[in-house]
């Protein structure tokens, strides 16, 4: 099954799966949400997945299908490698995590891989992980803030949203800071954007 909300990139990607002779697209979905619905219908040996769709995002999608079928083999193929992005697939259950930038055969190496239970991270990928996982974790009260950070907030805005007060935001801010391994707000936003920390909409 191949889930991915531009047109043309999945006709482009089932066009290219259809031509190699131990593989079928059984489904193809543009939205998270059918993506769900059409697992369960076709239960698909292998799924490729963006992880930006409309009604639900394809890390959300992995997550339900994995809890329902838990042998399900998903392959997040993105163009996104911020190293939140990687480690959140990734925990949700995906076995491989493919830049949408690679050849046409390193996609069907993967997919057979994959098909075999194994995973697949390439060197880039893993590279970022490993940062990903050395550095220490966001709490979800740091993770709010740094959203409305990236918002555009003052601390005194901040703290009204979240009903607390100004000097326990710079607590959360200084924290955010010293964990992102920034000096500023504007070094935190950038760096939370390009780490697929926070999503900019």
């Amino acid at each position: 099954m191949v889930v991915e909300d531009h047109h043309i990139v999945r006709q482009g990607l089932i066009a290219l799966l259809n031509t190699v002779p131990d593989m079928t697209v059984v489904a193809e979905s543009a939205d998270g949400r059918e993506a769900i619905d059409l697992f369960r219908r076709h239960q698909p040996d292998v799924t490729l997945m963006d992880l930006r769709l409309p009604t639900m995002g394809g890390v959300e999608a992995v997550t339900q299908i994995r809890k329902e079928f838990p042998a399900a083999r998903i392959i997040v193929l993105t163009t996104f490698d911020g190293d939140e992005d990687i480690y959140r697939a990734l925990q949700a259950g995906a076995r491989a995590y493919l830049l949408k930038g690679m050849f046409g055969e390193e996609l069907m190496d993967a997919i057979r891989a994959v098909y075999a239970g194994k995973s697949r991270i390439p060197p880039q990928v893993a590279e970022r992980l490993a940062e990903r996982m050395g550095g220490p974790a966001l709490t979800a009260r740091e993770q709010e803030v740094l959203e409305l950070i990236v918002a555009g907030k003052s601390n005194k805005e901040i703290g009204t949203s979240l009903n607390i007060s100004e000097a326990t935001v710079k607590t959360h801010v200084n924290n955010i800071l010293s964990k992102l391994g920034v000096t500023d707000r504007t070094q935190a936003a950038t760096t939370a954007i390009q780490r697929g920390i926070v999503h900019f909409q």
